[in-house]
Formats: C-alpha cells, sequence, structure tokens
C-alpha cells in the first residue's frame, strides 16, 4: 500500500512543478493566464482634425548665379521653336558639364610602341597584338625600373591597360587615351606614363 502512494505523491508533485514552470514562462509565477478574448478592449481617444490656412502657390525664387526660368506660357526647352532660356542651358537651369576626356574604344588603339617615364627614366615598351594565353605579348628594353624591366603581358579591359609580369603578377594600370596614359607600378605605387 505505501508502494502506489509513492508513485501517485511523486507523480501529483511532478504535476504540479511543471505547471508551475508553464505559468512562469507565460505570465510569472503565480499569475493567472489570460485569454486573449478576456483582454479588455481601450479604445483611444478620438483627436480632433486642426483647420489648416489657406495654401499658397509662389514659384521659388532662383538660386544665386542661376539663369531664370521661362515665363509662364512660354513654349519649354527640348521643344522644337522652344526658347532657350539666359545662360544657353537646355535643362532646367543646370550649368553645363565639362566633357569627361575620351577612353580608347578598343584594345587596338593601344597596341604599338610607346616611351615610358617612371622615376625620371624613360624607356621603351611594345604593346605587341599577338596573343599570349588569354593575354597579349608584351616588352620592354632599356628600363633601369626592375617592375617595368620584367613585363611579358598586357591586357586592355574596362578602359585600363594592365600591364603583366613573368608569372602573371600586375606590374601596372593605366588609363588614358591612344596617344598618353597614366597610372603607376603596382608594388612600388611610382608613377608611370606611357607617351607615344
Amino acid at each position: 500500500m505505501m508502494r502506489p502512494l509513492w508513485i501517485v505523491t511523486a507523480t501529483l508533485c511532478s504535476a504540479l512543478a511543471l505547471g508551475a514552470c508553464s505559468s512562469a514562462r507565460l505570465g510569472g509565477f503565480g499569475q493567472p493566464i489570460r485569454s486573449a478574448a478576456a483582454a479588455p478592449v481601450v479604445n483611444p481617444e478620438p483627436v480632433e482634425a486642426v483647420p489648416s490656412g489657406p495654401v499658397m502657390s509662389e514659384p521659388l525664387p532662383p538660386l544665386a548665379g542661376q539663369p531664370l526660368p521661362p515665363a509662364a506660357g512660354a513654349p519649354m526647352s527640348g521643344v522644337p521653336g522652344a526658347a532657350t532660356p539666359p545662360g544657353g542651358t537646355d535643362m532646367a537651369g543646370l550649368p553645363p558639364q565639362a566633357a569627361p576626356a575620351p577612353a580608347p574604344s578598343s584594345r587596338t588603339a593601344m597596341v604599338g610602341n610607346w616611351t615610358a617615364n617612371v622615376a625620371g627614366g624613360s624607356c621603351r615598351v611594345q604593346l605587341s597584338s599577338t596573343p599570349s594565353l588569354d593575354l597579349y605579348r608584351a616588352s620592354a628594353s632599356g628600363c633601369s625600373n626592375q617592375d617595368l624591366s620584367k613585363i611579358n603581358a598586357w591586357d586592355y579591359r574596362d578602359g585600363e591597360v594592365y600591364l603583366y609580369q613573368t608569372g602573371g603578377a600586375v606590374a601596372a594600370r593605366l588609363r588614358g587615351s591612344s596617344g598618353s596614359l597614366s597610372g603607376v607600378l603596382a608594388k612600388s605605387g611610382a608613377p608611370l606614363s606611357l607617351a607615344r
């Protein structure tokens, strides 16, 4: 008779302990669990609309140094027969932008002999159109700079000329036109320029 009473007591204590844990997790120990349906509904107080004054519509004054906009009823710029506002711009009073320096349009514009200037010295660099794996052959002669004297390949990507050394390391990156390029040597950061 003692044994079943002990099992019932242990089971009852376990159930009470689990019940206490779940109530602490859901709302704190000893606090009743509320359902969403039993929660009181609080109505917010109504907000009174605030009257506003009359809305005025006026054009903004032009910025200092900017041309005046066309008068009301004048034809818009960009339309045939339209008047151009003072200052000569066709784009809402924006000043004309300086045109960027034209970048060479292809790899073939870079092929040929170049004079390289680096750290006060000059030498000859030839960029060939002969393929060498996925690059093109290059050579340097008379260069006292060790990084530049080791170039053997080149490529043109995204408007830049890349010079490569034996082993595939980038020796220099240059940007410019088909008549002159400028950049830096990769290892030393020394300025490098190539000219025809």
